[in-house]
């Protein structure tokens, strides 16, 4: 994923969520995942598709069903 691109991402959510803690942090190697953060908290990774010359991202979060024990 391009640098421009993680900022778009990261700009869009921020507004989305409203949550300027959203951040999404560049991968250490160009394969690495994308870490999506709230604060110090990981939420989820970011993927990057294209397909016939359109691009998306993805966020997968995956909730723990011991997170939910408190809820």
């Amino acid at each position: 994923m391009k640098p421009d691109e993680i900022g778009k991402v990261q700009s869009y959510l921020r507004k989305t969520f409203n949550n300027n803690s959203i951040s999404i942090a560049p991968p250490a190697k160009p394969s690495a995942p994308v870490e999506v953060s709230i604060g110090e908290e990981f939420i989820g990774v970011l993927h990057r598709d294209e397909e016939d010359g359109e691009v998306s991202f993805q966020l997968l979060m995956t909730i723990l069903d011991i997170d939910l024990e408190d809820v």
